[in-house]
């Protein structure tokens, strides 16, 4: 779930997007800035309206924000692991705008620390050293970078043909690296 922030009291503001600090005591990923999200559960359905309402579900789980349901959701991206990657998933990326005043509010379990971030500042501060992001975390927010308002970012996602990204990893040793479709190296 990308969940961005609204106009309002923050028109002033440039784009931001929800993150949240994964538990530094988690077996995947530990004590990493990703966006809220997580496993289909049984109770959340099938296919498409199953990703939908995992998606509603666990911001709300991780950052304690309600959507009034899964019809706001804006398709933006899908991402598959790479082969070479021994823990693999199968990930929809949602647009979607928060609610008027709902501050995030980490659970302590799944999630410790969650904030509002510009993308270039959440960026910047990575590559600084201050704020740990994934490959895909980063990738998400590069591709947010052309927009200025959130309504601008959903209303060109609105528009985007969805086709599964599938990285690959390639190279040996310390040269190994993640490559994207269209990449060198990537065929």
């Amino acid at each position: 779930m990308i969940l961005l922030r609204r106009g309002g009291e923050h028109a002033q503001r440039a784009l931001e997007v929800l993150l949240v600090k994964r538990s530094s005591t988690a077996s995947f990923m530990p004590g990493v800035w990703v966006f809220p999200g997580g496993v289909v559960d049984p109770g959340d359905g099938e296919g498409e309206d199953g990703f939908r309402a995992a998606a509603v579900r666990e911001l709300a789980e991780e950052a304690s924000i309600e959507l009034e349901g899964p019809g706001g959701l804006v398709p933006f991206s899908r991402w598959i692991t790479p082969e070479a990657v021994p823990i693999r998933f199968d990930a929809w990326f949602y647009l979607a705008l928060a609610p008027a005043h709902s501050p995030p509010k980490h659970d302590g379990q799944e999630t410790e620390d969650t904030g509002w971030y510009e993308p270039r500042a959440a960026l910047d501060a990575h590559y600084a050293g201050g704020l740990a992001l994934v490959f895909p975390t980063i990738k998400h927010l590069e591709a947010l970078l052309p927009y200025s308002t959130s309504a601008e970012a959903i209303e060109a996602a609105r528009d985007r043909e969805i086709e599964p990204i599938l990285p690959r990893v390639i190279g040996e040793g310390d040269g190994r690296r993640v490559v994207l479709p269209g990449e060198p190296g990537y065929d």
